[in-house]
């Protein structure tokens, strides 16, 4: 764990590729398995069908939880690090958002254009982070959220720092996605950028990257990029001695 519990939380929230949903009818709990992206402020991105029933329960009561899990650190479960956010749930129509859950999802294009599915966010409350084995911290919003102008310095480079390193730097990429993520080779390239790390993928696969400290400026995306395929390099080339 980082000193910055919250964000060790947004790191275990963005790196997840699935999470519980946990939602109520008539004071009866209810919990299904749901794949989420998140907006650059963190705010979780589902991509709902009308069909099925937990959507059916957010529209009746938009009051919510999300469960995201991390690896555990051992054949014990309850050591593996977990976030449990609150939240209400509100259907939004936002292209650039849908883009950026395809961009975590690409397999679902399959279905993305089907009239029933929609696009939900869900404004965070509140969190509970369990860093391991009986170490809990309660995170306020604000503790949880990330700095907004940091959020909005990324999110406004983000379309050139993506271009940029895919055109010029596309090695490093695969050096990151094989060195230090343990990927396949592959032709991966950046997808996504926010103040916590960024994503990468190759196909269908997708990996998370996460910074070592929030950033909040391109400058400090360029240096952990940098940093990160030093690292990688340097784990090629000592497999291949």
């Amino acid at each position: 764990m980082t000193d910055d519990p919250g964000f060790e939380a947004r790191r275990i929230i963005r790196a997840a590729a699935a999470a519980t949903l946990a939602t109520q009818q008539e004071g009866q709990p209810f919990a299904s398995l749901v794949t989420p992206a998140c907006a650059p402020e963190l705010a979780p991105l589902l991509w709902l069908s009308s069909l099925s029933e937990h959507t059916r329960h957010l529209q009746r009561d938009p009051r919510c939880a999300l469960l995201f899990t991390g690896p555990a650190e051992s054949a014990n479960p309850q050591t593996a690090p977990r976030v449990t956010l609150t939240g209400m749930a509100e259907p939004i129509t936002d292209a650039r958002l849908k883009a950026r859950w395809l961009a975590r999802h690409p397999y679902a294009a399959l279905y993305a254009d089907f009239g029933d599915f929609g696009l939900w966010r869900i404004k965070p409350l509140g969190a509970l982070m369990v860093g391991g084995f009986a170490r809990a911290t309660r995170l306020r919003l604000a503790q949880l959220l990330p700095d907004a102008a940091a959020v909005s310095a990324i999110a406004e480079a983000e379309t050139d720092i993506i271009a940029h390193v895919n055109a010029d730097h596309a090695e490093a990429v695969e050096a990151i996605a094989t060195g230090l993520l343990g990927g396949p080779p592959g032709a991966w390239r950046l997808t996504a950028v926010d103040v916590d790390g960024l994503d990468i993928a190759a196909g269908e696969a997708v990996l998370r990257m996460a910074f070592s400290a929030p950033v909040a400026d391109a400058n400090a995306v360029r240096t952990e990029l940098v940093r990160a395929a030093r690292v990688a390099r340097a784990a090629l080339a000592a497999t291949q001695q």
